[in-house]
């Protein structure tokens, strides 16, 4: 069996582990990468970019419909076909060789097949043809295998060979109707993706949508829905499925039925670990990889998780920052360099915890950053909690005829910074990133003060929080 040696092995090239590869070999590693699928992973090919591609065109039409003198011109529907050629190009047909020419451009060595722990530090590769090939780590070895949808117990689903989200966002023929089971980001934003396309779309969601963000955002994603014709059934529980000649069929926990094309299931997610061979290096397979803040797993010097595989915070936009700090920590360990592990540290994940932005692509848009008010104050936060209609501010007159909207900052009145900041409206995704840096930085409120908005844009909420505030007073 052919051996090679490389100072950082990467399981998984997604962005993720695209990234730790990166900055490992900036960092003057040799570096080798490891995919069995497809060069630039989920991301890429069935999740943040093809989704949106989905999400944008019906929602695009309907802004258009917002506005008077705009409106008119909407003569048309649609162009479902349209939309997904849309998609297949921004999936590159789900062909690898541009992201496979970056890693060849970035200095990272890549090799085709599944990888399996044979051994500390070791790999053994079998590729597409069955040929193995042992890769070996002279510092690292960082696992970025992602995570997949969990398919839950339920009698029957799994005989009707439900939709998972790679099916949804890769799909060549859009159904009539569909079942949605669960009320989570990715059930939401396909219910309204696929609802933008005229399919009959019914949510099955055991609690109420968006559960875990502020609960106003969970109830505006709701009308939206049923706006837009969907059903949306919270607190309803799905405990038997059935194949019939036209689809589907659901009994739901009260008796009902719901019968659909198609059902799409998109109820949590699992570590892609089941197949890496982690009893061999003494872990439990089919586990989320434990990790401190520098991304190294438990109880290991050498083995890093990195992504959602460490069930951190499944985004791959935190999945690529943890990439960068593992990328670093472990160039700076293994050239015996000052490792900055305190928070806040180059080589840490700290935002993690209590920083995380997370854009939800519904109609309306649901944007949010670190803590809930309800999380704020389990976690022993003295906080007060600012409520604001975005239809008020004058920048949203322009923006849409009736814009419908709203915004939430929890701030914690001990320390006098913002600590959690939620906007619901159309295109509220780039008022995220102020509320982000505002966190992270611990802007005192009375400093943002001197942040003044421009005028009219919707960002004019940041004055209405201050106004509603209430003035520093002068020592």
């Amino acid at each position: 069996m052919a051996e090679r040696e490389y100072d950082v092995i990467v399981i998984g090239a997604g962005a993720v582990g695209e990234n730790v590869a990166d900055r490992a070999v900036q960092g003057g590693m040799s570096t080798a990468i490891v995919e069995a699928e497809l060069v630039g992973g989920e991301c890429s090919y069935w999740a943040c970019m093809p989704s949106k591609a989905l999400l944008r065109s019906a929602a695009a039409v309907r802004a258009a419909r917002a506005v008077d003198g705009a409106k008119q011109a909407v003569t048309g529907e649609l162009d479902v076909a349209g939309v997904l050629r849309r998609r297949d190009a921004m999936t590159h047909d789900w062909n690898d060789s541009s992201q496979v020419e970056w890693l060849s451009g970035a200095g990272i060595d890549l090799v085709r097949g599944h990888a399996r722990f044979s051994g500390e530090k070791t790999l053994t590769v079998t590729g597409s043809d069955g040929t193995e090939e042992t890769l070996v780590a002279r510092h690292a070895i960082a696992v970025c295998t992602g995570s997949a949808a969990l398919l839950p117990e339920i009698p029957g689903l799994a005989e009707i060979k439900p939709w998972t989200s790679r099916d949804a966002t890769s799909a060549k023929q859009i159904p009539a109707s569909l079942a949605v089971l669960g009320g989570g980001v990715v059930g939401a934003e396909m219910a309204t993706a696929y609802a933008g396309f005229g399919t009959d779309v019914t949510v099955i969601a055991r609690s109420s949508l968006l559960n875990g963000m502020e609960p106003f955002a969970g109830e505006r994603v709701t009308e939206a829905l049923r706006a837009m014709g969907a059903t949306v059934r919270t607190g309803a529980e799905v405990v038997a499925a059935r194949r019939t000649d036209n689809g589907a069929e659901l009994e739901l926990a009260d008796g009902s039925r719901v019968a659909a094309e198609q059902v799409l299931v998109a109820t949590g997610r699992i570590p892609r670990t089941g197949d890496l061979g982690l009893e061999a290096i003494g872990l439990e397979p089919d586990s989320w990889l434990e990790t401190d803040d520098t991304l190294r797993v438990d109880g290991f010097d050498w083995l890093y998780a990195v992504g959602d595989v460490n069930h951190r915070a499944l985004l791959t936009h935190q999945g690529k920052y943890q990439a960068r700090a593992a990328g670093d920590v472990i160039a700076a360990r293994a050239h015996g360099a000052t490792v900055d592990d305190a928070p806040w540290g180059v080589h840490v994940a700290t935002a993690d915890h209590d920083a995380v932005p997370q854009v939800t692509f519904t109609d309306p848009e649901v944007a949010s950053v670190g803590l809930t008010a309800a999380a704020a104050e389990k976690a022993g936060r003295t906080v007060r909690v600012i409520d604001y209609d975005l239809g008020w501010i004058a920048g949203a007159s322009t923006h849409s005829d009736d814009y419908q909207g709203a915004a939430r900052a929890v701030i914690d009145t001990d320390r006098g910074v913002l600590v959690g900041a939620t906007f619901v409206g159309p295109d509220v995704a780039e008022l995220l990133h102020a509320a982000t840096i505002a966190i992270v930085g611990e802007v005192p409120v009375d400093r943002l003060w001197h942040a003044v908005p421009s005028y009219p844009t919707i960002s004019e909420v940041w004055l209405r929080f201050l106004e509603e505030f209430g003035r520093p007073t002068p020592s």
